[in-house]
C-alpha cells in the first residue's frame, strides 16, 4: 500500500467525523419551560461580557424598592448556584457531541535494520479505525438526546425550586416588617401603661406586684421589638444569597405589605393532573428510565463484540519490495461474555423505574396535602378577618366608651388594646402561612397555578347538560 492510500484513509476518516451535525447549547429548552410555567426569564451567562450586563440590570432593578416579581428575576438573573446548575446541559450537550464523534484512527510505525546484506530498512506502518464504535453511533447519540433532554428538564426544575424559596423568604420578611410595626405599637402602650403605674405606685396606689407585672410587660414588648429585628435581618441575609446580591447591593428596600389572600383556591383533582403533567423532575425521571433502557438495550446487542477493528497495513521490506493489504481485529468473547455490564444494567433500570413510580406518588400526596393546608389556612385568615379582628374592635371601642364614663380603668384599657394587637400579629401570621403554602404548592405543582385557574374558569364558564338541554328545547 503506497503512502497516498495511507493518506486518504485517515483523510476521510477525518471528513466523516468533520460531517457529523454539531449540537447547540439547547438552553432555550429551559428559558420555555419557565417561562411556560412562571412566566419568568433566565439567562445563562456564558462569558464576562454577559455577567457584566447582567449586573447592570440587576442594579438598576435594586434601586427601585422590591416587589416579589423582582426579587424573583434578580434571582434567575444573579443567583450563581443556579448558574453553576446551568453547566449541567452544557455538560450534556457535550455528552451528546462525544457520542457522535468517530473515533480516531490508530497509526502504527515500526523501523527494523537487518545486520546483512540486503541492507535496506524493513518499514512497516498500517491504520486501523474501532468498527464497532461506528456502528453504535446512532444508538449512543439516542441515549445521549434523551440524558440530554432530562438534564434540561433538571436545570429547569431547580430553577422552579429557587422561584420558591425566593417567594417564601419574600413573604417572611414581608411579615416581618409587619409584625415589627404591631410591635412598637404594642411597646408605646405599654410604655404609657409602665408610666402611669410608676406614677401611681410612687403615689402609693398600686402594689408592688401590680408595678412588677406591668414592667415585665414592658419589658416583653421590647424583647418582641428585638425579635422582629432579628427576624428582619435574617430574612434580609436569606434573600440576599438567593438574589445573589452583596456589598452596596443589600441596601435595597421593600415595597408593600402582604397582598390580602384570594377569592377562591384550585380544584384537588386538577392540581394533581396538573403536577403530574407538568412537574418537570418528573418528565426528567421519565426520561431517565427511557434512557438507561436504550443503554441495557445498547448494551444486550453488543455484549459479544468487545472490539472490531478494520485497517490496512503496507511494509517494505529490506529488499526495496512492498506488501500491503487490509488488517482485522475482534476481541473474542470467550471469558466475559458482559454478563456483569447486563445484570448491573437491569439493576440501575429497575431502581430507576422504582424511583419514578414513587415520585409519582409522592407529587401526588404533596399536592393534595398542601392543598388541605392551603384551605385550613385560608379559614384562619377568614376566621381572624371576618371574626376576631372585629369583635376585638368592637371590644376596644365599649372599652374606650366605659374608661371615659369612669367604669374601668387605664390598665384594664391598655390590656383590651394589647389583646386586639396581639389578634393582629396573629392575623399577619396567618396571612404569611398562607403564602408560604402557596408558594409550595406551585413548587409541587411545578410551576404557576396560573394554568389551572384558566382551566377551572372555562369549566365554570360552560353550561351544565340541564342547561343546555333546555336551551335546545326552547330553541326547537
Amino acid at each position: 500500500m503506497t503512502t497516498s492510500k495511507i493518506r486518504l484513509f485517515f483523510l476521510s476518516a477525518s471528513f466523516l467525523s468533520a460531517r457529523l451535525p454539531a449540537e447547540d447549547l439547547p438552553f432555550g429548552r429551559v428559558e420555555q419551560a419557565v417561562r411556560e410555567r412562571t412566566h419568568e426569564t433566565v439567562r445563562w451567562e456564558k462569558d464576562q461580557a454577559a455577567r457584566q450586563q447582567t449586573l447592570e440590570l440587576v442594579r438598576r432593578r435594586l434601586r427601585r424598592p422590591l416587589t416579589i416579581n423582582s426579587a424573583v428575576q434578580i434571582a434567575l438573573l444573579s443567583n450563581q448556584s443556579l448558574q453553576a446548575t446551568f453547566e449541567e446541559v452544557g455538560l450534556s450537550a457535550a455528552d451528546l457531541r462525544e457520542a457522535g464523534a468517530l473515533p480516531n484512527p490508530r497509526f502504527n510505525l515500526s523501523a527494523r535494520f537487518p545486520d546483512q546484506p540486503p541492507s535496506g530498512t524493513d518499514i512497516e506502518y498500517s491504520g486501523a479505525i474501532d468498527f464497532l464504535n461506528i456502528l453504535m453511533i446512532p444508538l449512543k447519540r439516542r441515549v445521549a438526546k434523551e440524558q440530554l433532554e432530562a438534564a434540561v428538564l433538571r436545570v429547569a426544575d431547580e430553577t422552579l425550586k429557587l422561584i420558591a424559596q425566593v417567594k417564601i423568604a419574600f413573604c417572611q420578611l414581608q411579615a416581618s416588617k409587619e409584625l415589627l410595626t404591631r410591635f412598637k405599637l404594642a411597646a408605646e402602650t405599654d410604655g404609657a401603661a409602665l408610666d402611669l403605674a410608676q406614677g401611681q405606685h410612687q403615689a402609693g396606689n398600686i402594689s408592688d406586684l401590680a408595678l412588677a407585672q406591668q414592667q415585665i410587660a414592658s419589658s416583653r414588648s421590647r424583647l418582641a421589638i428585638a425579635m422582629a429585628e432579628a427576624d428582619i435581618r435574617r430574612n434580609r441575609e436569606r434573600l440576599d444569597t438567593l438574589m445573589g446580591v452583596w456589598g452596596p447591593e443589600t441596601n435595597w428596600q421593600i415595597a408593600g405589605d402582604l397582598p390580602p389572600i384570594p377569592s377562591a383556591d384550585l380544584s384537588q383533582e386538577g392540581l394533581e393532573r396538573l403536577a403530574v403533567t407538568q412537574r418537570l423532575d418528573l418528565q426528567a425521571a421519565y426520561l431517565q428510565v427511557t434512557a438507561l433502557a436504550e443503554a441495557l438495550g445498547l448494551t444486550k446487542d453488543f455484549r459479544f463484540l468487545g472490539a472490531l477493528e478494520f485497517g490496512v497495513d503496507s511494509e517494505k521490506q529490506s529488499d526495496s519490495q512492498t506488501i500491503s493489504g487490509p488488517t482485522f481485529a475482534i476481541e473474542l468473547p470467550i471469558f466475559n461474555q458482559g454478563q456483569a455490564r447486563i445484570a448491573r444494567s437491569e439493576s440501575v433500570l429497575r431502581q430507576a423505574q422504582k424511583k419514578f413510580e414513587a415520585l409519582v406518588v409522592d407529587v401526588r400526596s404533596q399536592v393534595r396535602e398542601l392543598l388541605d393546608e392551603l384551605e385550613s389556612k385560608r379559614e384562619m385568615v377568614r376566621l381572624y378577618k371576618e371574626e376576631l379582628l372585629p369583635s376585638e374592635a368592637r371590644i376596644l371601642s365599649q372599652s374606650v366608651l366605659n374608661y371615659n364614663a369612669m367604669v374601668i380603668g387605664n390598665f384594664e384599657l391598655f390590656t383590651t388594646r394589647n389583646e386586639e394587637t396581639r389578634t393582629e400579629r396573629e392575623y399577619i401570621d396567618a396571612i404569611k402561612e398562607y403564602w408560604i403554602t402557596r408558594a409550595e404548592l406551585e413548587r409541587a405543582v411545578g410551576g404557576s397555578l396560573y394554568r389551572q385557574a384558566q382551566a377551572d374558569r372555562k369549566v365554570m364558564a360552560q353550561p351544565s347538560p340541564s342547561r343546555s338541554s333546555a336551551a335546545g328545547g326552547k330553541d326547537k
